[in-house]
């Protein structure tokens, strides 16, 4: 088996499993939990997520609580959530401004994402993981959205990498394209650095 296929078998494999956990609730809520203890004391001001799909873990109640947390402390400047809309000439993402009740649309891919809101540029960015292993390596869809991105964002965002334990791959080996996170986040606390 070639790696292609191997990496695309490997794919399948994790959203299959990932979509038929039987305490993903449970795994979600501990995520929440680690997601909010990691951003206690960053300065970001703007973030950037994604719509969570196929049974990935969803960040956006997480976030939303840290823009409250802001607006609790009165701070100068609002913080803002942006979520991913695909350029599809250059096959890269940027972010539009997000927040609770904001209209949205589908993309290309069928995949919501806010209409009509502004480009905002984020200093942090959650990214989704099918698979993730040692390096701060990611395995995605195949698409390479986000290494397109991250490659051309100017300044690079502080890149952290969100799954359930079960996404943890070991043995994984970088692709030469596949740009390296910051930061891993599961379930079980930071998987990145160690």
């Amino acid at each position: 088996m070639d790696k292609l296929t191997e990496r695309q078998s490997k794919r399948k494999a994790l959203i299959e499993e990932r979509l038929h956990l039987p305490d993903r609730l449970q795994r979600a809520d501990l995520l929440q939990r680690v997601m909010r203890i990691w951003l206690f004391g960053r300065t970001d001001q703007v973030i950037g997520a994604y719509w969570p799909i196929k049974g990935e873990f969803d960040p956006l109640p997480a976030l939303h609580r840290w823009k409250e947390d802001g607006e609790l402390l009165d701070e100068p400047q609002p913080r803002r959530i942006g979520l991913p809309v695909v350029d599809k000439v250059h096959k890269t993402l940027t972010f539009h401004a997000w927040y609770p009740g904001c209209p949205m649309e589908e993309d290309a891919y069928g995949i919501p994402k806010p209409k009509d809101t502004e480009v905002i540029v984020p200093t942090l960015l959650f990214v989704p993981c099918v698979g993730y292993g040692p390096g701060g390596f990611r395995l995605g869809y195949g698409g390479g959205f986000y290494d397109r991105t991250l490659a051309a964002l100017r300044p690079k965002p502080f890149t952290v990498g969100l799954g359930y334990t079960n996404g943890w791959l070991p043995d994984m080996e970088p692709e030469p394209h596949d740009v390296p996170l910051d930061a891993l986040l599961n379930d079980n606390g930071v998987v990145w650095p160690v």
